[in-house]
């Protein structure tokens, strides 16, 4: 156990370790490219993780320089069955529609040996639970569960649909009915995980900490009841954690699944969301009537939306997409204009607005990760045989809304007219002597700018300023589907980015 358990701890160590390094390096190269564009530019401020002034151990560099110590300390306390967790970092992460949800933190060695029980407790169980639940599984993903449903919805012209979202699920699930469940489905769990489960449990009445590896699988655990009752009854549904969806044919299935529902919500002490669940519609084809009173054309479903004919994202994700495009197009073409003075190499020469190059370069960033333009084609083309997907549509690799795609594209390249636009009037009067409102690459119309950027070549290389596509990267991830599978092309933290 204590050469597992060493391991472990320098895994976890060395992830953080890797996370705070990448973190530094980004803000030194943050620095180095907006200390050019602006006048007195603020001083780079390292930020440390709060928890690491709490106790040394949540440090990984003073965990690495230990870890033995530490790992033979642990696995003895837990071979003597009196190991129990320190107090976790209680941190509070705003959520979208307000109020706050509570991440527990743990020190390194309590969270190794969180994620070894989780890994042995899922290894010996997985088959226990129900193929269709998707959450914290190494065999079943976001996108597994959207790829069955967008099956089932879109070969039928209109479907009942139930959807189901639980308050608190994580904070409210009582300890009594986890380990009724724990016990009697056949999950097999030895002494010494079940001592595990219960020393991290044991700091609270109610509920299992939200931000640790053996939360997961207990997750799970607590709704194997809920699954089976669906499944007897021959009901179709998805759930991911606490977010459930549930499809039938026979509106008399649907009505059932709602029963089963609210008994599991009475006998498991977790309340249903009334306020985000829309409870039973029937989902249509567009423009198809209804004599059903609550009917709609696609649902929401972990950042996707889904219609009986189609895969696109959901509104609330292009409006954030956007957002930070935006921001992106205006922190590097406008507000490096708002300071007085403004610096000269804030002045497009000849032709060239390095600005200009460096917003593009930012927006490619976001929407296809490390990936170039040349690297796409070449992809595109058999050149290259795999790629790597990090970017933000690598978070959508299913969506087939191909009109979605050529909006949002549409949307960037005035986006971009219009702001070009913004900063040729700055530059006039910020520079009346010295800037050529003629000059690449204002006043273009779209088709002209598009054709410009391609075509632009940069200390002999082509591609640099072309514009970025959604669908150029939506194409290459659907290549990449086709011949690779899901996990293949999917970001690695699609389950966090909800």
């Amino acid at each position: 156990m204590e050469n597992i358990l060493f391991g472990d701890i320098q895994k976890q160590a060395e992830q953080l370790k890797k996370r705070f390094e990448d973190y530094h390096n980004n803000l030194h190269l943050w620095y180095e490219r907006n200390s050019l564009n602006y006048v007195n530019f603020p001083l780079k401020k390292m930020k440390f993780p709060e928890e690491w002034m709490k106790d040394k151990k949540f440090n990984p560099f003073y965990v690495l320089k230990r870890r033995k110590q530490i790992a033979k300390s642990v696995s003895k306390s837990i071979v003597s069955k009196k190991y129990i967790p320190n107090p976790p970092f209680v941190k509070k992460i705003p959520k979208p529609n307000g109020g706050t949800r509570e991440i527990s933190i743990y020190q390194i060695q309590d969270s190794a040996v969180s994620y070894r029980t989780y890994k042995n407790l899922l290894s010996k169980n997985k088959h226990r639970f129900s193929s269709l639940t998707y959450a914290y599984r190494n065999d079943r993903n976001i996108h597994f569960a959207i790829q069955d449903i967008s099956q089932e919805i879109m070969s039928v012209p209109r479907i009942f649909v139930a959807e189901f979202d639980f308050s608190d699920f994580f904070g409210s699930i009582n300890h009594e009915y986890l380990f009724e469940q724990l016990s009697n489905n056949g999950f097999l769990v030895s002494e010494s995980e079940l001592h595990i489960i219960k020393a991290f449990l044991s700091d609270r009445k109610k509920g299992i900490p939200l931000g640790t590896s053996i939360s997961l699988f207990l997750a799970n655990v607590v709704c194997w009841k809920l699954d089976r009752r669906l499944e007897d009854e021959g009901i179709r549904f998805a759930r991911y954690a606490d977010d459930t969806i549930i499809w039938s044919k026979e509106y008399s299935k649907i009505s059932k699944a709602f029963d089963i529902i609210s008994d599991f919500s009475k006998e498991a002490k977790i309340n249903i969301n009334y306020t985000k669940s829309d409870g039973i519609s029937l989902l249509k084809k567009t423009g198809m009537p209804s004599e059903f009173f609550n009917s709609k054309e696609f649902i929401e479903f972990l950042g996707y939306k889904i219609s009986t004919d189609k895969v696109s994202i959901k509104d609330k994700s292009i409006d954030h997409i956007k957002s930070h495009i935006a921001y992106l197009l205006y922190n590097k073409l406008i507000q490096p204009l708002k300071q007085s003075p403004t610096p000269l190499s804030n002045l497009p020469v000849l032709g060239m607005d390095k600005n200009f190059l460096s917003a593009l370069m930012e927006v490619r960033r976001y929407l296809y990760g490390n990936l170039t333009e040349i690297t796409l084609k070449k992809y595109m083309n058999g050149t290259y045989k795999v790629l790597s997907f990090k970017g933000i549509m690598s978070f959508y690799p299913l969506i087939n809304d191909v009109e979605q795609l050529k909006e949002l594209d549409n949307w960037l390249i005035c986006t971009i007219l219009n702001i070009l636009e913004l900063r040729r009037n700055l530059l006039i009067g910020i520079f009346p002597r010295d800037f050529d409102p003629q000059q690449f690459p204002f006043g273009y119309d779209k088709d002209i700018l598009i054709e410009h950027c391609r075509n632009t070549v940069i200390k002999g290389t082509k591609g640099l300023l072309e514009i970025p596509s959604f669908l150029r990267i939506h194409n290459a991830l659907k290549l990449g589907l086709i011949n690779e599978g899901i996990v293949r092309v999917m970001n690695p933290h699609s389950g966090y980015y909800r």
